[in-house]
């Protein structure tokens, strides 16, 4: 794979565009994160006897592949959805016991004991939502620049003698 201008593309730029590149409405971002955080959540649980650390490092690329993979028109979502995907995937490795009381106490403990990883992934999420949409105001903007400079804007003419520009003619007082 080459660039256009006839320079060879690096290893790693080949690599990150074979990729797949799905586009992801916001719902489908949102039950991606859940899904792929609950299925980490689950082999960590399984294999990695509930390691906070494995389910934080995971959660962080996750994040980002959600901001990656969701469409322009709901970036919004990706910041507020990724929470809530590390919210449903700590549940099997929280642990607690007696009842739903107990596993809710021992998620919102493990929420709150574990939300460096939290904040790390929403904001991992929030940047790349926040550079992509940059991105696309700015390409909005160039495709517009060229329509705005063929459109000539109307000459300025000059005020009437007696009236000053800026200011409506004062209409005359009828006596």
């Amino acid at each position: 794979m080459s660039a256009p201008a006839g320079r060879p593309v690096p290893p790693a730029v080949g690599a990150l565009r074979r990729l797949p590149n799905p586009r992801l409405t916001g719902i489908g971002a949102g039950l991606f994160a859940a899904a792929a955080m609950f299925l980490i959540g689950c082999v960590d649980w399984l294999l990695f006897d509930e390691s906070a650390v494995v389910f934080g490092v995971l959660f962080l690329p996750v994040s980002a592949l959600t901001a990656l993979w969701v469409r322009p028109a709901d970036l919004v979502t990706a910041p507020i959805s990724v929470p809530i995907a590390f919210a449903l995937g700590i549940a099997p490795i929280a642990g607690g016991g007696g009842g739903l009381g107990g596993r809710t106490m021992a998620v919102v403990t493990a929420l709150a004991v574990h939300a460096g990883w939290l904040y790390g992934g929403t904001l991992v999420a929030g940047l790349i939502a926040s550079v992509r949409k940059v991105r696309l105001m700015r390409a909005r903007q160039r495709r517009l620049m060229p329509a705005a400079q063929t459109a000539r804007p109307a000459a300025a003419a000059p005020a009437p003698a007696g009236r000053s520009a800026g200011r409506p003619p004062r209409r005359p007082s009828q006596r």
